[in-house]
């Protein structure tokens, strides 16, 4: 059983020192999560796609259940695009951990939408990470490389 458990820690172990949560260029991320607040409370996902070193595009969706902005009930859905600067290489910061600001802006409900947030990913293994983004929308949830 000792012996298992030391195989199991070890393939962990190598599959958690190659997760690398931004490596810039053709890098692929989908994101998975609740919303907290901003123009309501719900669920988001988002895909972001490298550009360079530094900036990724992407869009979204955020479906709203409750705390609609201006209590209209048409604000349920928030699609939008997003633009991130991120900040691994220029923070020095740790393969496994990068840190964005972006821009959100789309439509929301029959009027226009914008956010700004900051957010950081963190990844366990190579494919699978958590995230955390906060600003004019807030959300936690799962990260995946594609």
């Amino acid at each position: 059983m000792k012996k298992l458990v030391f195989v199991l820690m070890l393939i962990f172990i190598s599959t958690a020192a190659d997760a690398q949560a931004w490596t810039g260029k053709g890098d692929q991320k989908i994101q998975l999560g609740l919303s907290a607040w901003g123009y309501g409370t719900g669920v988001t996902g988002t895909y972001d796609y490298g550009l360079n070193q530094l900036i990724s595009v992407g869009a979204g969706l955020n479906a709203y259940f409750g705390g609609y902005k201006d209590h209209d009930k048409d604000n349920r859905v928030f699609v939008f695009g997003r633009l991130n600067f991120h900040l691994k290489d220029a923070l020095e910061l740790p393969e496994k951990l990068d840190i964005y600001p972006g821009v959100d802006v789309g439509v929301l409900g029959k009027s226009f939408g914008i956010g700004a947030h900051i957010g950081a990913r963190y990844f366990f293994t190579e494919k699978i990470g958590v995230f955390a983004e906060v600003g004019n929308n807030g959300s936690l949830g799962v990260s995946f490389n594609l």
